[in-house]
């Protein structure tokens, strides 16, 4: 029931391969765009040199608002960057309108919380998903493919932790904008909002169209040993759009998931949770068993009471 309504012509179905050219065009173009405006503005912003930014995206983390420094860079850059090139897309390209109204009227109080709850219970299950995924061991045909993508890992895992390391409060509300707000909306209102209802159309499938751009939605983020949980997590967010037609409540989650993380990351590192957030090498079964649990009843009851909300309204007309 997603609401993407238009009638352009590089829409249809039979201009899938143009329209999906075009769009990953456009928007590779605006996060390069953004990224490079933001780059422009860290010298006068953070006293922090070009030349000391790439030093920080190789490692050297020892550099005075370094942090804050990469912080804007991907928020500008990645955050508002898919937030602009949905824009554009649905406003110039495809002349879509996406009934924000309509939209509105669909959040209410009981979808909220059952979204809050299925979204913890999420949390707690993918802790599974991301054990099992970090332990992925290839064939030994392809044993340097392997090494090759665990040194990107660890890579990708130094250069988080760095950013999640908040030395101070200020630190933290800009990384919960930045990897909470920033990036759950830019990245829904281009996953689901403009992609995932494309490729439901395209392949007349919403089944197919929710797992192939949650599929996208994990490989654009390269993290090879994090492929399943974020594979999980763009399905669940791709669900919760599909059964409510209200791009509010994916919002909400991703925020919710983003901002949580980063909390308990903060709490971690500040000695107020005895908690590692972000290791791999350890599962609880027994809160992934339970996250699972209250994942399932909760989207159960969900997918339930919006069932039956469109029923009756169908029923209205």
């Amino acid at each position: 029931m997603e609401i993407y309504d238009t009638r352009a012509e590089i829409a249809s179905r039979k201009n899938w391969f143009l329209s999906l050219v075009v769009i990953t065009l456009v928007t590779f173009g605006t996060l390069v765009v953004l990224q490079g405006v933001a780059m422009a503005l860290i010298p006068t912003l953070f006293q922090v040199s070009l030349e000391e930014l790439i030093a920080l995206v190789n490692g050297e983390y020892d550099i005075p608002n370094g942090r804050m420094a990469l912080l804007f860079t991907q928020g500008i850059g990645s955050g508002l960057g898919f937030w602009v090139a949905t824009w554009i897309c649905i406003r110039f390209l495809e002349k879509a309108e996406l009934h924000w109204a309509s939209q509105r009227s669909r959040v209410n109080l009981k979808n909220l919380t059952l979204v809050t709850v299925i979204t913890l219970g999420g949390m707690l299950f993918n802790g599974l998903l991301v054990y099992w995924n970090s332990h992925l061991i290839l064939p030994a045909s392809l044993a340097e493919l392997e090494t090759w993508m665990r040194e990107m890992e660890t890579q990708l895992m130094e250069l988080t932790q760095y950013l999640t390391d908040f030395q101070s409060i200020p630190e933290l509300l800009t990384g919960i904008l930045v990897i909470g707000v920033f990036a759950g909306v830019g990245e829904e209102l281009f996953f689901r909002g403009l992609l995932q209802p494309k490729l439901q159309g395209y392949l007349r499938s919403p089944h197919w169209g929710i797992w192939l751009t949650a599929f996208i939605f994990s490989a654009i983020h390269v993290q090879f040993f994090g492929f399943l949980p974020r594979l999980f997590l763009g399905a669940l967010f791709g669900y919760l759009y599909h059964y409510t037609g209200s791009l509010f409540y994916p919002i909400l989650g991703h925020i919710l998931n983003n901002a949580l993380t980063v909390l308990l990351v903060y709490a971690a590192n500040q000695g107020i949770l005895d908690l590692d957030v972000q290791a791999t090498d350890t599962v609880s079964y027994p809160g992934a068993g339970i996250g699972l649990l209250v994942l399932i009843l909760g989207f159960l009851y969900f997918k339930k009471v919006n069932q039956t909300r469109d029923e009756k309204l169908d029923q209205s007309i």
